[in-house]
């Protein structure tokens, strides 16, 4: 059932960013910051975060055992992003 919930919860994050073309650039950007160094020498050989890393952002925004992203919280993290990024 975890799986589930957590499928559809980035399914919606995914759909909802979509349909919002005036976050893509931005959450491009924030995607290749996660993205660990040197990704192409260790499995699986895709550029993806680590589980761990997603796990430890995960519970530290919302805590818990099985914690889930949210479009809202989502949505609002791009904003601080690019208001950080603009300041800098």
């Amino acid at each position: 059932m975890a799986i589930f919930r957590r499928t559809q919860s980035m399914m919606t994050i995914i759909f909802g960013l979509l349909v919002r073309p005036h976050y893509w650039l931005i959450a491009l950007s924030v995607g290749t910051r996660m993205i660990p160094q040197r990704w192409w020498a260790h499995w699986p050989y895709v550029p993806i975060p680590r589980k761990d890393y997603l796990r430890f952002r995960l519970e530290t925004q919302y805590g818990g055992h099985s914690p889930q992203a949210n479009l809202p919280d989502v949505l609002r993290y791009l904003r601080w992003v690019r208001e950080w990024d603009a300041q800098s």
